[in-house]
């Protein structure tokens, strides 16, 4: 029984863990190759609506939410159902990118990344106004890239 256990700890490729970035973070375990498909961001799928209903006054002054909008104004609600995904952090030099298919969203691999790096993609929010410096504030980045925009809000829409 341990051996299994232990088997099946070494396949693992990713943990959870506190993260330098924010809060939780997720850490490679092992080599994870360019272009492998590492986990799907799960949760419960709503409307816009109803992400706005449940979370527009909980999370008015905090960027700090775990909802991923997808196609066809649904959403992705990591706080019901999900996994270890929604511990993923922004970084504006990460090493995985987001791929979309019929209302999944996936994180792979945009280059090779070591074990011990923490896995990032870039969040490019979009907060329905204008990025004034207040905005750009609010969601403020972490990342520590020397590259670092300062923000995860992404391009004006």
């Amino acid at each position: 029984m341990a051996h299994s256990r232990r088997k099946k700890k070494l396949q693992r490729r990713f943990a959870v863990r506190r993260s330098p970035i924010h809060g939780h973070g997720v850490f490679a375990l092992r080599l994870i190759p360019k272009g492998t498909r590492i986990l799907e961001y799960k949760g419960e799928l709503i409307s816009d609506a109803e992400a706005d209903r449940r979370y527009s006054k909980i999370h008015e002054h905090s960027p700090h939410t775990m909802l991923f909008s997808v196609d066809d104004g649904l959403v992705i609600d990591a706080t019901r159902r999900g996994n270890s995904a929604r511990w993923i952090n922004h970084s504006c030099v990460p090493n995985c990118e987001i791929e979309e298919e019929k209302h999944r969203v996936f994180i792979e691999a945009r280059r090779d990344i070591r074990p011990g790096e923490e896995l990032a993609y870039d969040y490019n929010l979009q907060i329905g106004e204008r990025h004034t410096k207040a905005a750009k504030r609010e969601h403020a980045c972490y990342c520590g890239a020397r590259r670092c925009r300062g923000t995860m809000l992404g391009e004006e829409e």
